[in-house]
């Protein structure tokens, strides 16, 4: 059920967020703020800074940031409604909630959860007791998996019978079927969805049950595994990780997760002290998958598995992927057709080797490529070359490609100018189905004059005073500039009406500003994705001290230099006496004039007046 944002809003106002931490670390006072080691992750010194007068908290360590509700998800394990509730009691806010519907739906959800819950235990308790589960006992014994892992993993047996758990449960045919855990067959009598088969419990990142893997004893008939149908309500493969949950803070606490395929291979490397690995559930790796992991700081994932099996995506996916999650994907070095589960009972230093010098994945494709080729004739180099360069050119960045294509040279010793070429040809796409749309804005893009704003630097020398454009700049220079920006707006909210979010060359940023713009601090990370919320937390505690004049110069000058490098390529697209590169000089003339008045401090406040309405009217008519 939904509650009321005022309720809500009060919830937040009543909350003491220092004494809500204090309750679980040490706090203290460090000036404005305070500072505690935090307790979602692993640390010895502090890192976690608490905001009181904001109410909200930001972790330098693990980047986590939030305000008392957020706070009371994470460290009780609540969903948003249940940790709201937490607080009203405690601090005595009466809530209000919306419609009968919205509260049926929230009803049901939870009673098909605590279902999949007690199929848990019921599985659970089969295993360690029952008289038919000691085929199931010896096979996990044989794993290496003692009573202790068994309960932490809450390891099950389903009973090879037609109905026994549905019995158990006494559900609705409705309820049996939305939760997953059965059906109502030919006959028309209910009947369990698993039997006969060692049950591994999955639990969304909250730590909720809401499905099973469920694996045949070997030499019984039958797929080997079979997951929870796709048609239950609580189950979402595409959003379910195993493991996840159980392996959450060792993930936060290295900044990386290692994706396996089988629940096995999870419970190996957690038996070899690796307490971050998860496991897909029957599927490929999405992008859910990703953005999921991204909420728990994985910035670097180590891929457990054959890399041409159905658990991964398609190469093009990875490397998009990488570029927009800032990821660094690698393959754990393991040795060819052994499970991460093997090496974790027969070597676990081995497998922990294995992940530590893990391999980039363009690196392991096109080293695969090579090897299976003949390189000791020319012909053989040639077809080796062929097939490592296609590798390679999957890659959307030239950067990456070129010191990979340097290496197919060296190793098939062919010309590499040769392979750039090669290289440089279209790739054949694969053929879609069903007629193209075209959009709107694509149609738009075929009409735009070549001399629009681009994100592609100049040539060195073209700016007289010396200066390199933006995007030649470190990002570090960009990003603190940016990041000053929205600090002023924090605590100087009148300071919005100046800027605009396409000043901003970030969209985390872009959206984090519009988001204050529009809602105040207050209600600003609600209305944005996690990136940017957890932005505005960590400017929030760091606290502004800067002078305003410099800060809004800064966002002036990064924008313009972007638009005066897009101005200046479009320039070499027209002829000395065309009428349009005549009055694009202009602007181009002007513009660069007035950032180079940025520079003195006698011009400086005059040059931002007039350069940020242009650059904000500007950058709206590309829009356009």
């Amino acid at each position: 059920m939904g509650i009321h944002h005022d309720d809500i809003a009060k919830v937040r106002a009543s909350a003491d967020i220092v004494a809500l931490i204090g309750e679980h670390t040490d706090i203290k006072r460090s000036g404005r703020n305070w500072m505690a080691r935090c307790p979602l992750h692993g640390e010895r010194t502090p890192s976690l800074s608490v905001n009181a007068e904001r109410g909200v908290y930001y972790c330098f360590g693990c980047q986590r940031s939030g305000d008392a509700i957020t706070f009371v998800q994470e460290i009780e394990k609540l969903d948003f409604i249940g940790a709201v509730e937490s607080l009203a009691s405690r601090y005595g806010v009466q809530l209000r909630y919306t419609t009968h519907s919205e509260g049926a739906t929230r009803v049901r959800k939870r009673l098909l959860l605590d279902a999949v819950a007690e199929a848990v235990d019921f599985y659970h308790k089969r295993l360690l007791d029952g008289a038919d589960a000691g085929a199931a006992r010896g096979y996990l014994r044989s794993r290496g998996y003692d009573r202790s892992v068994v309960g932490r993993y809450r390891l099950g047996w389903a009973p090879d019978s037609w109905d026994e758990l549905a019995k158990h449960l006494r559900l609705n045919a409705a309820d049996l079927k939305d939760s997953g855990l059965g059906f109502v067959n030919k006959s028309g009598r209910m009947q369990d969805s698993f039997r006969a088969r060692v049950m591994f419990p999955i639990a969304d990142e909250r730590g909720d049950f809401s499905g099973f893997g469920g694996r045949i004893l070997p030499g019984q008939e039958g797929p080997k595994y079979k997951n929870t149908i796709g048609e239950a309500a609580v189950y979402d493969k595409s959003r379910l990780l195993y493991g996840l949950h159980a392996h959450r803070e060792g993930i936060v606490k290295e900044g990386e997760a290692i994706v396996c395929e089988g629940y096995t291979d999870v419970i190996g490397f957690a038996n070899a002290g690796i307490l971050r690995a998860v496991a897909t559930c029957g599927t490929a790796l999405t992008e859910e998958h990703i953005k999921l992991l991204k909420r728990f700081s994985a910035n670097r994932l180590v891929l457990a598995f054959d890399t041409d099996s159905a658990g991964l995506a398609a190469a093009e996916r990875v490397y998009e992927w990488e570029q927009k999650f800032e990821l660094d994907v690698r393959v754990a070095d393991l040795p060819p057709g052994v499970d991460p589960d093997d090496v974790a009972r027969e070597d676990p230093a081995e497998l922990a080797r294995a992940v530590r010098e893990a391999i980039p994945y363009m690196r392991f494709r096109m080293e695969r490529a090579l090897s299976a080729g003949d390189l000791s004739s020319p012909e053989g180099r040639a077809r080796a070359a062929a097939r490592a360069v296609d590798v390679v050119s999957e890659h959307p960045n030239e950067l990456v490609r070129d010191p990979y294509l340097e290496e197919i040279a060296q190793v098939c010793r062919v010309d590499v100018a040769r392979l750039r070429e090669l290289a440089s040809k279209p790739r054949p796409k694969p053929p879609t189905t069903g007629r193209r749309v075209q959009s709107d804005r694509t149609r738009q893009d075929r009409t735009r004059p070549e001399w629009e704003d681009r994100e592609v630097p100049d040539a060195p020398g073209e700016y007289t005073n010396g200066t390199a454009p933006e995007a030649t700049l470190t990002d570090s220079l960009a990003t603190a500039a940016e990041d000053e920006a929205i600090r002023l707006v924090i605590d100087q909210p009148d300071q919005a009406v100046l800027l605009h979010a396409n000043l901003f060359g970030h969209s985390v940023r872009q959206e984090a500003f519009q988001a204050l713009r529009d809602h105040g601090f207050a209600g600003a990370p609600d209305r944005c994705g996690p990136q940017a919320a957890g932005l505005l937390r960590r400017l929030a505690v760091e606290g502004f001290d800067a002078d305003r004049d410099d800060v809004l110069a800064g966002v002036a000058r990064l924008a313009g230099r972007r638009t005066l490098d897009g101005i200046g390529h479009g320039l070499r697209s027209y002829g000395a006496a065309d009428e349009t590169r005549i009055e694009v000089s202009r602007s181009f003339t002007w513009l660069k004039r007035e950032l180079e008045k940025l520079d003195e401090p006698s011009t400086r406040r005059r040059a931002v007046e007039e350069l940020l309405p242009w650059l904000i009217g500007h950058a709206e008519w590309r829009a356009r």
